[in-house]
C-alpha cells in the first residue's frame, strides 16, 4: 500500500485528532445531558458532525501556533 507524502502530516494530524477527540466529547456531552434514550445516538452524531466541522478548521489554524510554543519549552536535543 502507498503511503501518502510526508506533506500531508499538517493536514491529517489534525484531521485524525479531532476526529477522536470531537467524538468522545460530543459523545460524552451527549449522554450527560440526555441520558440514554432512544434517540442519543442521532444527537450524538448531530452534536459530533457540527464540533467536528469547528474543530478542524479550527486545530489548522492552532496547531502551527502550538507547535511554536512547544519549542519555545522543550528542549531539541539536535541543537
Amino acid at each position: 500500500m502507498r503511503k501518502l507524502p510526508a506533506t500531508a502530516v499538517p493536514v491529517l494530524l489534525p484531521l485524525i485528532l479531532t476526529f477522536f477527540m470531537t467524538s468522545i466529547v460530543a459523545g460524552l456531552s451527549t449522554v450527560m445531558a440526555l441520558g440514554i434514550v432512544p434517540g442519543v445516538g442521532l444527537a450524538w452524531l448531530k452534536a459530533w458532525m457540527s464540533s467536528w466541522a469547528l474543530a478542524f478548521p479550527v486545530m489548522l489554524v492552532v496547531f502551527p501556533v502550538v507547535r511554536r510554543l512547544i519549542a519555545l519549552i522543550v528542549e531539541n536535543p539536535g541543537a
